[in-house]
C-alpha cells in the first residue's frame, strides 16, 4: 500500500505552539479564512476547484482530476462538505492555498481531504498555518480526532504532519 493513515487528537494539541506561521503569513501579506467566510457561490466554487485541481496535480500518483461537474458532485455536493471546514490563504485577490476537511463526526472524526498551496507560494509555512487554523473544525464538529492519509512518496506531507504531531493509525477500512 503506498498510502498510510495518520491521526492527531486535538485534545493535546497546542496551537499556540505554531503561531509563528500565521504571523509570517499575514507579514507578508497572506489573509486565512474559510470557504464559509468567503462565501459559497458559483465564481467561488470554480476558484477552489481550479486551486485544488493545481495543487493536486503534485500528489504522488494522483492521476487525472476531476472534471468541474464532477468536483462539484464528488467534494462539494456532498454530506460531508462544510464550509466551514476548507481553510483559504489569500494574498490580496490570489487564492494560493488551501486545507479542506470534510465532517465524518458519524465514523468520530473529521478528515484532512488535501492541504495544498500553489507552486511559487511553496516553502514559507502557509500550509502549516492553514493546517493549524482548520483544526478548530473538529470541535465545531463535536470530535477529537483529526486524520488524514498520505501517500508514501509525499515525503514534505509527511514531514509536515509528523511535525504538527500527527501518529499513524490503523486503515479505516470503512472508507473515507
Amino acid at each position: 500500500m503506498d498510502e498510510a493513515w495518520v491521526r492527531l487528537d486535538v485534545r493535546t494539541f497546542e496551537a499556540d505552539r505554531w503561531a509563528t506561521y500565521s504571523d509570517r503569513c499575514r507579514a507578508s501579506g497572506i489573509r486565512l479564512t474559510t470557504f464559509a467566510e468567503e462565501g459559497d457561490s458559483p465564481r467561488h466554487r470554480r476558484r477552489l476547484y481550479e486551486l485544488n485541481k493545481e495543487c493536486a496535480a503534485d500528489i504522488p500518483g494522483r492521476g487525472p482530476f476531476y472534471s468541474y461537474e464532477e468536483y462539484v458532485r464528488e467534494r462539494v455536493d456532498v454530506p460531508s462538505f462544510d464550509a466551514r471546514g476548507v481553510v483559504l490563504a489569500l494574498a490580496g485577490d490570489e487564492w494560493v492555498g488551501m486545507a479542506a476537511t470534510s465532517d465524518r463526526r458519524a465514523r468520530g472524526y473529521v478528515f484532512n481531504e488535501m492541504t495544498g498551496v500553489r507552486r511559487g507560494r511553496r516553502g514559507a509555512g502557509v500550509a502549516v498555518a492553514m493546517k493549524v487554523h482548520g483544526m478548530g473544525f473538529a470541535g465545531l464538529c463535536g470530535v477529537h480526532l483529526v486524520r488524514t492519509v498520505h501517500h508514501a512518496a509525499n515525503a514534505r506531507v509527511i514531514a509536515m504532519n509528523r511535525m504538527l504531531g500527527y501518529a499513524d493509525a490503523a486503515w479505516d477500512e470503512s472508507g473515507i
